[in-house]
């Protein structure tokens, strides 16, 4: 244990020593090392975390989730939107039979929406979206509220004046959560009342909905002052635990049919959209984007690793006489090739935390200015450091068996 714990501070001094002493050498022959490792784990970084955000959007839309609607999601550039526009919209009385019909819902939510301006004493907003739902929704979005409380079911049944605001409007009329609440708000004329604030979403990258610049009020009011049929209407269905999204798709599509009426040569009139299947295609995305990640960094990894075994053939050449003579004082092969092996990867760990610390202040700069953090998991650095580790061993491997065979009585006479 002593014997290992002595080699390995052995090879980290010389390593240290190697950077001291030639240093620009040493530098240059680590840039590759530094770059490679700055590019792949910049690249993973910055993937993992908009690939975290944008699944955290995703799931926003609500888990296990079907969007029945006249609209299809999947989009791309063969979309027949001549198509759909012809469809009929979705329908209140059709979300209730639906609701009755299907064995595999736990959920299910009618949503409408339209834009407003809003206005409190002499405090204007724009472009703020007002949405008509009914009971179910907040158990398929799950709001969490920062202030106040949310509808309750008499306010849905009545159709009250109540609503509940988004952060960012709370903040901008009225100055915080706490303030907006018991307050009117006014649009278009019209009054309603404060009786909650949603605690700040943040801004979403794929659209959807926009919590923070919102006010949710019940169906039964929305549909009183605005055209639920001219309002992006469609029904929003959760599926039991442990009910699949596609079985869940696949019995909603059969009751829209019964309820609409379509003989089995129509086609459908409507779309049951997966959110389930965004997920797989963002993953299957980011994938191709850390692959290319990869690709880029693996160029400059293979430059630093030629560079890593350049250092180490020049440093046996320098110490071929200590060599010798630590073989002539009985050092054994195994020794000296770990030694060398070791001091290999310790250069390349080395090079590996210069890339590292631009990395860091990368996604610190990122930090500032992208609507999302940039996190470097400890996964990440982890696989960073392997790199260095098998780089090392690797570059080294060569240089090492040279030095390890060397004869002793030829190595102590070499100048």
């Amino acid at each position: 244990m002593f014997k290992l714990l002595g080699i390995l501070w052995n090879s980290f001094r010389m390593a240290v020593q190697e950077l001291r002493v030639n240093k620009l050498r040493t530098f240059l022959s680590l840039f590759g090392i530094t770059i490679g490792i700055f590019c792949i784990i910049g690249v993973l970084a910055t993937v993992d975390s908009l690939e975290r955000k944008v699944q955290n959007d995703i799931k926003a839309f609500g888990n296990n989730t079907i969007y029945i609607d006249k609209w299809s999601y999947a989009g791309g550039p063969d979309y027949p939107w001549w198509k759909y526009i012809k469809r009929p919209v979705p329908k209140i009385e059709e979300m209730r039979f639906v609701k009755a019909k299907c064995d595999l819902a736990a959920n299910t939510s009618f949503f409408c929406s339209s834009n407003v301006n809003v206005s409190y004493l002499n405090s204007i907003l724009s472009g703020v979206s007002i949405y008509g739902i009914t009971e179910d929704f907040n158990s398929i979005q799950t709001l969490d509220i920062a202030a106040g409380r949310y509808l309750n079911e008499s306010e849905f049944t009545r159709g009250t004046t109540s609503t509940v605001i988004g952060n960012l409007v709370a903040e901008e009329l009225y100055g915080g959560a706490q303030k907006a609440v018991g307050k009117q708000i006014t649009y278009n004329g019209k009054h309603l009342y404060i009786v909650g604030v949603i605690k700040k979403q943040g801004q979403s990258l794929i659209g959807g909905f926009n919590f923070d610049e919102c006010m949710i009020t019940s169906y039964r009011y929305f549909s009183g002052v605005y055209n639920p049929d001219n309002s992006s209407p469609y029904i929003m269905v959760q599926g039991k635990p442990g009910v699949s999204s596609a079985a869940l798709a696949e019995e909603l599509r059969g009751v829209m049919r019964q309820l609409r009426r379509l003989s089995p040569s129509e086609e459908d009139d409507f779309s049951c959209n997966d959110v389930a299947q965004f997920s797989e295609v963002v993953g299957g995305f980011f994938g191709k984007v850390t692959a290319g990640g990869w690709a880029i960094a693996g160029l400059s990894l293979i430059v630093g690793a030629f560079g890593v075994a350049n250092i180490m053939f020049v440093t046996v050449r320098e110490r071929t006489s200590q060599i010798g003579l630590k073989k002539a004082l009985g050092a054994k092969r195994s020794t000296i090739l770990t030694e060398f092996l070791l001091e290999s990867a310790f250069l390349c760990i080395l090079g590996g935390l210069f890339g590292l610390i631009l990395v860091w202040l990368l996604s610190m700069g990122l930090t500032a200015v992208l609507p999302f953090p940039i996190f470097i998991a400890p996964n990440i650095v982890f696989l960073a450091l392997s790199i260095c580790i098998i780089l090392g061993i690797v570059s080294g491997i060569i240089p090492a068996s040279i030095a390890a065979k060397m004869d002793p009585v030829v190595a102590i006479r070499t100048k």
